[in-house]
């Protein structure tokens, strides 16, 4: 019995998102801006079909689509949190194994049925079950492999009349298939690699596929040929079910506004340490060092500003306090009173897992005070959880800063705070 590989990948996620949670805007155009109101990073099918871009800058566009009836929301990043950990969880049941590969992206491996092996029915009634559950359209590719149940992913998203089901592994010769497949829409093909093969004539996957190892494996050395192998049906690209520990977690953001004081930036990097101590202790790590880094805006007609500072911490440590009293000095250091601040942002390195610390005999740390540290975080992170990010925190953070992020067009957290699940009335 021969194993398939599954992809489920979630429609216009974010767009997806907003209409699960408001029927409203089914079948109406919707886009989703990335932070602080800029760009959009997510559109619903009808506004593709308009031929709404991605990327585009919200001002350039903002009069024309609201002339035209477009719905404009900002990321609300939590509900698209949320609803991603329910969609995973929901694929567990379907699949034997599952890899979880971004927030709308999940690799499952499962037996094919004895018979013809066909898994088209399988997928549709994943399809219909996930929409049916949480309201959010997937489209579903199925191959031997990773790297061909992508591109059977994108033909099952592409062309409507597979009903978003698509078994590459059935088809008698996937050849033609993979001819409709541009080199540079293959996973794993990068801009430079890419580049290389046009260079060589070969501009689709057919072509990569078949083309002498010898050479690929000289240019890319074995990643290029295990690409190469996956496109040719034998899996070399296992299912990782559980990432890798992290080696390093960051937290940044742009502001809303430039920040042009010392106590604006000392209180944006409290907030950015905040939830970066927050991460850390649900990954169940300690940081060794903290870096902060700033830069201004290249479009605001002054001379472009960016700047890092690093501070080893002498006793690798998830509290905040301590996180803070290590990094809050560093602003004075890259702060300057004439060079006004877009983004700030804080990265956490030599990460190491909670039982790993090791005491010496200059940063003595009692085992009790250890423990009522430990307790301390516990508690706050249960509060934050429950109530609402924010609930308890540090007084560096500040009152309702004006630097925090713009989301005028934020959607309710239906999914994640009591107060706002929508009331149906009968």
């Amino acid at each position: 019995m021969s194993q398939a590989t599954v992809l489920v990948d979630g429609n216009n996620f974010y767009a997806s998102c907003e209409a699960a949670l408001d029927p409203s805007v089914i079948g109406k155009p919707l886009v989703v801006l990335s932070n602080n109101d800029g760009c959009i990073v997510s559109r619903s099918a009808e506004a593709r079909a308009m031929g709404i871009p991605m990327g585009t800058p919200w001002f350039q566009v903002r009069h024309d689509l609201e002339r035209r009836g477009v719905i404009v929301r900002s990321s609300n990043y939590g509900l698209y949190a949320d609803m991603s950990q329910r969609l995973m969880a929901s694929l567990e049941a379907w699949v034997e194994e599952l890899e979880v590969y971004s927030i709308d992206e999940a690799f499952g491996r499962l037996h094919r049925p004895p018979g013809d092996g066909d898994l088209t029915a399988w997928g549709k009634d994943l399809r219909r079950q996930v929409r049916r559950q949480l309201g959010l359209p997937v489209a579903v590719g199925i191959a031997p492999t990773k790297v061909l149940a992508k591109i059977a992913n994108r033909i099952a998203k592409r062309d409507h009349s597979h009903g978003g089901v698509f078994d590459l592994g059935q088809v008698g010769d996937p050849g033609p298939w993979l001819e409709a497949i541009a080199i540079e829409d293959v996973w794993g093909i990068g801009r430079k690699l890419s580049r290389w093969c046009r260079l060589r004539g070969i501009s689709q996957a057919r072509a990569l596929r078949d083309m002498p190892s010898g050479e690929l494996r000289h240019r890319c050395g074995v990643v290029g040929v295990r690409l190469q192998q996956e496109l040719r049906g034998h899996s070399c690209l296992p299912l990782v079910a559980v990432p890798p520990a992290k080696q390093e977690t960051c937290v940044s953001r742009s502001f809303s506004e430039p920040v042009t004081s010392l106590e604006g930036l000392r209180q944006a990097i409290a907030t950015y340490l905040s939830r970066a101590g927050e991460k850390l202790r649900r990954q169940g790590q300690r940081a060794g060092s903290v870096t902060v880094f700033v830069r201004s805006s290249p479009f605001n007609g002054t001379r472009f500003y960016a700047n890092a500072a690093t501070v080893s911490l002498p006793l690798p440590s998830n509290d905040t306090a301590v996180l803070l009293a290590a990094a809050l000095p560093l602003a004075e250091r890259l702060f300057r009173p004439h060079k006004p601040l877009q983004k700030a942002g804080v990265l956490l390195q030599d990460l190491q897992p909670v039982g790993l610390l090791q005491h010496h005999l200059l940063a003595p740390l009692p085992p009790e005070q250890q423990q009522r540290r430990e307790a301390l975080m516990a508690t706050v992170d249960g509060l934050n959880r429950r109530y609402g990010s924010g609930t308890v925190q540090w007084a560096a953070c500040g009152l309702r800063p004006r630097w925090t992020m713009r989301r005028s067009r934020l959607s309710r957290a239906a999914t994640t705070r009591l107060s706002d699940v929508p009331v149906v009335r009968a």
